[in-house]
């Protein structure tokens, strides 16, 4: 890593954040009283020359909390049967155990000092993890308590278009209807779009930044 030119470093790209891919698929929209039902996450790493790609994907089926709501309309657009036991559910806090230990791994690996969510509509997904991680009292949760990288305004500043589907077309990126709305999909395709617009910007000379621009290393993460 030292041989690396410190602009081509995961550390040194977003300021000492490590941007990890989230989706959530909820039975509802309110992060306190709905029911988390599906949750995935794709680390990102950079290459040696300054390349940014998926690295690691996970996925859980989770099993509503205790006395959460489950609105008829959320799971008729999402298609999930909560209690199917076909599932292989875990809890809350088994699936945001893994999750975390992966991405404090990742963090440690790339010298990163705090994680931060990158998801298309970024505040939704960042809502439900922070609620899920209260509720399960996970004391660990590496990632910003407020700041998110959101591909939806990224895709529209790049593309013109703020819709999953149509970003990732204008992006080059295959999307399927059939199997849009799966947690594990849907982050897969927002990494691979949230590279490529971070890719295409270095292309274009955006990254790195004239030297007197540049972060210092010493800067906290806030």
């Amino acid at each position: 890593m030292t041989d690396i030119a410190p602009e081509n470093l995961l550390s040194h790209r977003f300021r000492g954040y490590y941007p990890v891919v989230i989706d959530v698929e909820t039975a509802g929209f309110n992060a306190q009283t709905d029911a988390l039902l599906e949750i995935a996450a794709v680390t990102l790493k950079m290459d040696e020359n300054g390349i940014i790609m998926p690295d690691q994907t996970q996925f859980f089926n989770v099993e509503p909390f205790e006395g959460a709501n489950l609105e008829k309309a959320a799971l008729e657009f999402t298609g999930i049967d909560p209690y199917n036991p076909l599932r292989g559910a875990v809890d809350e806090a088994e699936a945001l155990k893994e999750i975390f230990k992966t991405v404090r791994a990742g963090m440690k690996a790339a010298g990163c000092k705090r994680a931060i969510l990158v998801g298309h509509n970024a505040t939704f997904d960042h809502n439900f993890v922070m609620a899920a991680a209260t509720r399960v009292n996970n004391k660990r949760n590496p990632f910003h308590p407020f700041s998110t990288f959101d591909t939806s305004a990224l895709s529209g500043l790049a593309y013109g278009q703020t819709v999953l589907k149509k970003a990732c077309e204008l992006s080059g990126i295959e999307f399927s209807d059939k199997e849009a709305h799966n947690a594990e999909y849907d982050t897969v395709k927002t990494a691979e779009l949230f590279c490529n617009i971070v890719n295409k910007w270095k292309a274009l000379g955006g990254w790195p930044l004239p030297e007197e621009s540049e972060p210092s290393s010493s800067s906290s993460v806030e």
